[in-house]
């Protein structure tokens, strides 16, 4: 059931459907987008240090915002990549989310800004996703302390290519603490129960998901690839402890339980967060509908025992 605080966005996306992506140019799509993300956070959280920052990854920069918030230990960073169906969304997108985020979980967050289909098309956010983490993982004394342990954290698209990069990081010298994956979606596919029921006017439109999956994807045709779609990955073994955020009324909270359930198959510890009568996207709508951060408490705890776990190498059992 949508929660009360839901229900004028519900009435809105009924009364006045969102055109379909294909009606507009990436451009104003992420123009769009940008000035809906300005109108959702009013009065950004203050912090001690919003600084802006570029990557030097191999062949190219990226940019990046680092967050240190005003409780600040240096004993963690969150490296995050927004969401936006893989063709919108950036660093000022998300900044009044991420300030948040900071403020409530005592974490310092690098946003990352990764390419954006189509004008580059997978993998090349997956590659900037990957790469960031990498370069993240051997400068974290650059953003963080010297010590402090990493969590890679992203919503929605976001959260693809962030547990996708952590995929493909396995065996690699990058030690990560754990991944946070805010109602991810994991693969075209999109054939759930929520996603049958949710399909359209919930905020995110299945058909306007698909589309945009073409978008990313291009001219690679091979939607099986775990690279695209996590939830057919072949094996999870040694990927970092999963925390899972799901809006119950979302058309991608099935396969995001999905995805847990697969990952606790292959012995990967799972933590999963259900916000109640949220729908996809929710956090976005802090700013103005207090309801939607409820779960950020939560998150908070489940973060600092993480932290606390992996500093001293132990790993309790999930509350």
């Amino acid at each position: 059931m949508v929660h009360p605080s839901m229900e004028p966005f519900v009435l809105a996306a009924k009364e006045h459907p969102r055109p379909h992506p294909s009606t507009l140019t990436p451009v104003e799509r992420r123009r769009l987008y940008l000035e809906q993300a300005g109108s959702l956070w009013p009065t950004p959280e203050p912090l001690a240090v919003v600084s802006d920052v570029r990557l030097k990854l191999p062949g190219r920069e990226l940019a990046a915002r680092l967050y240190v918030p005003d409780v600040d230990e240096e004993s963690s960073l969150v490296v995050y990549f927004h969401g936006g169906s893989f063709v919108a969304g950036d660093l000022d997108s998300h900044d009044g989310l991420c300030r948040r985020l900071a403020a409530d979980t005592n974490m310092r967050y690098l946003s990352v800004a990764y390419r954006l289909a189509p004008e580059h098309p997978f993998p090349a956010g997956l590659d900037d996703a990957r790469d960031a983490i990498a370069y993240a993982a051997s400068h974290r004394a650059q953003f963080a302390g010297a010590h402090a342990s990493l969590i890679v954290m992203g919503d929605s698209a976001g959260a693809t290519l962030a547990t996708a990069a952590l995929n493909q990081l396995r065996g690699a010298d990058v030690d990560v603490a754990a991944q946070v994956l805010l109602y991810p979606t994991l693969g075209p596919g999109l054939l759930t129960d929520s996603g049958h029921v949710y399909r359209s006017g919930f905020l995110l439109d299945v058909d306007h998901l698909r589309y945009d999956y073409g978008q990313y994807l291009g001219d690679f045709t091979d939607v099986t690839d775990e690279r695209v779609s996590p939830l057919l990955a072949s094996d999870l073994t040694g990927v970092p402890p999963a925390i899972i955020v799901v809006a119950e009324c979302d058309p991608l909270r099935d396969e995001a339980v999905a995805y847990a359930g697969l990952l606790e198959h292959f012995g990967v510890r799972v933590e999963l967060l259900e916000a109640h009568g949220m729908l996809h996207g929710f956090l976005r709508l802090g700013g103005i509908v207090p309801e939607a951060l409820s779960v950020v408490d939560d998150l908070a705890e489940h973060l600092a025992r993480v932290v606390a776990s992996h500093s001293s190498g132990f790993l309790p059992p999930p509350t």
